[in-house]
């Protein structure tokens, strides 16, 4: 038999060409770009409609959106809020609500007051305020986790009565603290660079770690499992009691830094410091493209969705309307937000 007609082991369906050649088929998303889109679709979604918001926003009334002093007020408070925003996603990942934040502002910011009116260092009051927000954090998470309560009530009773502790024991009165000026603190977390204020870079700072501790270390990954099935996670070696608990945590040291940046921004603590954020907090998560059923999130996107929900009332009120429409507004963007991402992303659970 001749070599022609000897059959190809190798190659039993004839195909000519050699394995060098043969292409390997490979899925639509194996590509980098479309792989990226799918990773990130929540976070694009929440930009594409920031960019259209604004876009709207600019044609309405373009000589004051194409002024820097717009947007370097939004940047002065704005960090005041990323700083909630992103621990926030990590709680609501791990299936629970954190509606106690705003009171741990207060509470925390309160403490840092307290300390810099006696003469201390700013730092001391920094480091104080952060111990103090750990501690509210850790109670929190001990009343849902280990007492059993649900997270949503739980959260919002400490916030009732944490705020209602406040005007207790300083039965309204505000503290004025001029002396943060000339302080060191005050020049490194609250002062501007060539008209920046600092602050966003420590927000900016802030959100790129914790995106990375949520998308690329372990206690991200246990978050995500946490929140998808917590018998699962517990099956596989997780504490998924201690879990909860750090998301927490985390939720009561983001609320101290922001009470106290919102101090240093004001050079005065209010008793009131705090209570404005609870809505626009939410929201921003929400819009930001993290489900509520928990498993799954994204704190780019919930940062691109606090950015969003800082220029709505600025955005209204520069476009020419009264301030009767902003909050007709606030819920017109987060509804059209949040049925983009139901027909953006597959609902999991």
């Amino acid at each position: 038999m001749s070599k022609t007609m000897e059959p190809d082991l190798q190659n039993p369906l004839g195909n000519s060409h050699s394995d060098a050649t043969r292409k390997e088929w490979k899925h639509p998303s194996d590509h980098w770009m479309r792989g990226f889109v799918l990773d990130n679709r929540a976070a694009l979604g929440t930009l594409g409609v920031f960019i259209v918001m604004m876009a709207v926003f600019m044609i309405a009334n373009p000589t004051v959106f194409t002024t820097w002093y717009l947007y370097s007020s939004v940047l002065t408070t704005l960090p005041v809020a990323l700083f909630v925003v992103v621990p926030l996603v990590f709680v609501v990942t791990c299936g629970e609500i954190d509606l106690s934040f705003p009171a741990t502002m207060g509470f925390a910011s309160w403490v840092f007051a307290v300390v810099v009116q006696a003469g201390y260092d700013p730092f001391l009051g920094i480091a104080a305020a952060l111990v103090t927000g750990t501690l509210l954090g850790f109670l929190v998470g001990s009343l849902v986790v280990y007492g059993g309560l649900s997270s949503l009530i739980a959260t919002l009773g400490m916030n009732f009565l944490l705020r209602g502790l406040i005007q207790i024991i300083n039965e309204g009165k505000s503290t004025a603290l001029t002396s943060l000026a000339d302080s060191w603190a005050y020049k490194i977390f609250s002062s501007q660079i060539y008209g920046i204020p600092v602050q966003i870079f420590w927000a900016i700072a802030f959100v790129v770690l914790s995106a990375l501790l949520y998308n690329r270390h372990r206690f991200g990954a246990q978050v995500k499992v946490v929140g998808d099935n917590p018998d699962s996670a517990q099956q596989m070696g997780i504490d998924v009691k201690r879990v909860r608990v750090k998301v927490f945590i985390f939720v009561g040291i983001g609320a101290a830094i922001a009470g106290t940046f919102s101090v240093m921004i004001n050079f005065t603590w209010w008793p009131t410091a705090g209570d404005g954020y609870l809505l626009p907090v939410l929201a921003s998560v929400f819009v930001g493209g993290t489900p509520t059923w928990g498993g799954i999130g994204t704190v780019v996107g919930g940062a691109i969705g606090a950015v969003t929900v800082s220029f709505i009332q600025t955005g209204v009120v520069a476009a020419g309307l009264s301030g009767f429409y902003v909050q007709f507004f606030n819920g017109l963007i987060i509804i059209l937000s949040l049925l983009g991402h139901k027909w953006n992303q597959a609902r999991y659970r």
